[in-house]
């Protein structure tokens, strides 16, 4: 469902100065304040540009959250605003110190790591089942030759179990296992045993009911606290709540925690440019304390302690699995919009489409890394 706006005229009068330079940076992307195409931003209130220029994408989504600007096509304006490169003209003070804050200090440290599981996947798992598929998978899903939500989520999962070439009685260990999706596909259709770790009591709760009955195991544990090998690892949209400064240590976790001639599959979003802050609006409203990490940062955490066997870039599935959570997200909205109220409804939007919009641009990635310790004898040879 898109919202129906109206207006598609911009006069200059009463314009301030942060109102004409951000309406040509809209034009340098191709798009306009107040214009006509479904894509265009319609401004519904005053201090959108001023917000937008002082505090970047956080003022820029609080105001949204306010209802001080619209789009008809909220995940097409975010892509053609990202395509164009023209935000990172924009560098607010506010940012620079967001960024100073990600360098220096350690925002995801055991104490700090429980808080992304309380504030966001915390939320119900009533409310995330009407919006994912059947299994509960909060990971992007594989598209190759899917036409549902539900076809693309066991296609991913089913890559990974034959990338990893699973076998009965193999032990797999899960890091940030979420609802159990792929340890349920994996005991389910490839007959191994699974222990799973997440930072998420309501994750973990449900996950232990659903699953009774499966040979896995889901641990409410932080992952530094692993001590025990596996015949392989897993690790599923998990990697973007570690941080840089704490990269080498999961990886020495992984390492620890790996047989010899095993494989440890990573499945992580990424980000083009490693000198970069995490996103602000992302951080204290969806994700706190997240960072995507880049391929030059996964490469340096991983020398000395594994072969990197593969790497596979999906990314652009990602958009299709935002849009169809979004579908999700609109039709049941109406179940909880008493409880979660309209501001709850405006962020979550924000969320879902400007991550679409992002992937649509190919600003972020998908990866799966396929790593070893030692490197396979002869070669790996590459699923799709």
């Amino acid at each position: 469902m898109r919202t129906e706006l109206t207006g598609c005229t911009d006069t200059q009068a009463n314009q301030t100065k942060a109102h004409r330079f951000v309406q040509g940076l809209l034009k340098s992307a191709g798009l306009s304040m107040n214009g006509c195409a479904p894509f265009d931003m319609t401004l519904l209130g005053d201090g959108v540009p001023e917000a937008a220029l002082s505090r970047g994408n956080l003022g820029l989504g609080e105001a949204y959250m306010a209802g001080l600007w619209d789009s008809q096509e909220l995940d097409e304006f975010f892509s053609r605003l990202m395509r164009s490169g023209v935000t990172d003209t924009v560098n607010p003070f506010a940012i620079i110190l967001h960024a100073l804050s990600a360098k220096f200090t350690n925002r995801q440290t055991q104490d700090k790591a429980w808080e992304v599981g309380q504030r966001h996947y915390d939320l119900g798992n009533d409310f995330y089942a009407s919006m994912l598929d059947g299994r509960m998978t909060y990971t992007c899903g594989y598209w190759k030759d899917a036409s549902t939500l539900e076809e693309a989520q066991n296609a991913k999962l089913d890559l990974i179990c034959r990338k990893l070439d699973l076998k009965p009685g193999m032990k797999v260990l899960d890091i940030g296992c979420g609802w159990g999706s792929f340890m349920s596909y994996a005991a389910e259709h490839y007959g191994v045993e699974c222990v799973g770790v997440t930072i998420s009591k309501e994750q973990s709760e449900w996950a232990k009911n659903r699953y009774s009955h499966l040979p896995i195991e889901f641990r409410l544990q932080d992952y530094r606290d692993l001590n025990e090998q596996f015949d392989h690892i897993v690790s599923v949209g998990m990697f973007e709540h570690v941080g840089r400064k704490n990269h080498r240590v999961y990886m020495e976790t992984a390492n620890r925690c790996l047989k010899d001639d095993g494989l440890f599959l990573l499945h992580t979003i990424g980000k083009n440019i490693s000198k970069t802050a995490p996103d602000p609006w992302i951080d204290k409203y969806i994700f706190p304390n997240g960072d995507l990490p880049s391929i030059a940062q996964i490469a340096t955490s991983i020398e000395g302690l594994f072969v990197a066997e593969d790497l596979h870039n999906f990314g652009a599935d990602y958009d299709k699995t935002l849009m169809a959570w979004f579908d999700n997200f609109e039709q049941h909205w109406p179940l909880f919009s008493a409880e979660l109220g309209e501001r709850f409804y405006k962020m979550w939007k924000y969320y879902l489409l400007s991550c679409a919009g992002a992937f649509r641009a190919r600003d972020i990635q998908l990866w799966q890394w396929v790593l070893s310790k030692k490197g396979v004898m002869g070669g790996y040879s590459r699923v799709s």
